[in-house]
C-alpha cells in the first residue's frame, strides 16, 4: 500500500531578497512564509518557517511514533515520549548544508530497565522511515528515561 504526502512551495524574487510560502495538503501549513531571513537570520521563527525546521519536525514526529511501536513490540507502553530533533547546518564547500541531526528523547515508560530502554531507542533511531531517509548525515541520540 503506497502512501503519498505532498506540500507545495511558491517563491518570488532572488534567493536572498525573495520570499515564498509553503502549504500542505492537510492544511497544517497554509501559505506559511519562508525566506532567506526565516532560514538564516530569524532564530525565533516568528517570521515564518524554513526547510530545516520542517525536517526536524518530521524527524521528531516519526521517531516518537516508531519508538512507541518498538516499545509496544517489547511489551511496554510509554506514559509519554518527548523528542526534540535539532537539524544542524554549517558551511559545506562554498555554501551551507545539513551536517547532522540530534534527537533528544525524554520518556516515561513504566517497568522498563535502562538497558532495554536504550536498546529500544537505538532501534527506533535506526529504523524510523525519516531516519532511513536522512542517512546521508550523522544522526545522534540522547535518550533519557524519567
Amino acid at each position: 500500500m503506497a502512501i503519498n504526502r505532498s506540500a507545495t512551495a511558491y517563491w518570488k524574487g532572488t534567493g536572498k531578497e525573495g520570499s515564498g510560502t509553503v502549504s500542505t495538503t492537510s492544511g497544517v501549513l497554509e501559505h506559511t512564509p519562508h525566506s532567506f531571513h526565516t532560514r538564516f537570520v530569524s532564530e525565533d521563527g516568528l517570521a515564518g518557517t524554513n526547510p530545516e525546521e520542517l525536517i526536524a519536525a518530521a524527524h521528531a514526529s516519526c521517531f516518537t511514533m516508531k519508538m512507541s511501536f518498538v516499545l509496544n513490540a517489547a511489551g511496554y507502553t510509554a506514559d509519554n515520549l518527548e523528542c526534540t530533533a535539532t537539524v544542524r547546518m554549517d558551511k559545506v564547500g562554498e555554501g551551507m548544508g545539513v551536517v547532522g541531526i540530534h534527537l533528544a528523547l525524554k520518556a516515561r515508560v513504566p517497568g522498563i530497565t535502562e538497558e532495554k530502554f536504550q536498546e529500544c531507542a537505538a532501534n527506533a533511531k535506526e529504523n524510523c522511515p525519516i531516519s532511513q531517509l536522512l542517512k546521508s548525515v550523522p544522526i545522534t541520540l540522547l535518550a533519557t528515561l524519567a
